[in-house]
């Protein structure tokens, strides 16, 4: 079953452009962990924000990503990871368009 992983964390930018200039190793760098199907990234600068939207194939392998990632951004001296874990209803999801394999 898939797992949605969100995650959230202060962030004061870079926001947009130089966002994805800047963090396009780290993205590239995401995209061979081990379960990951997709992510999309998050900002929203009025309430200075960042993170994520994951998607994995299992819940080890987001668990796994999750540990991991909270403590790099955590090194970062990022005061709080914000994270939720949630299964995936697939015949809904795949009603309303989901990008599920």
């Amino acid at each position: 079953m898939a797992v949605l992983l969100q995650i959230d964390f202060p962030f004061t930018g870079p926001w947009g452009a130089e966002m994805a200039a800047g963090m396009k190793e780290l993205a590239a760098s995401i995209a061979q962990e081990p379960g990951l199907l997709w992510k999309i990234w998050t900002e929203n600068r009025e309430a200075g924000e960042a993170g994520g939207i994951y998607l994995f194939t299992d819940r080890a392998s987001a668990e796994a990503y999750l540990a991991m990632h909270r403590a790099r951004v955590l090194g970062f001296g990022v005061p709080q990871v914000n994270a939720k874990l949630f299964d995936v209803n697939q015949p809904l999801s795949q009603i309303d368009r989901a990008p599920l394999p």
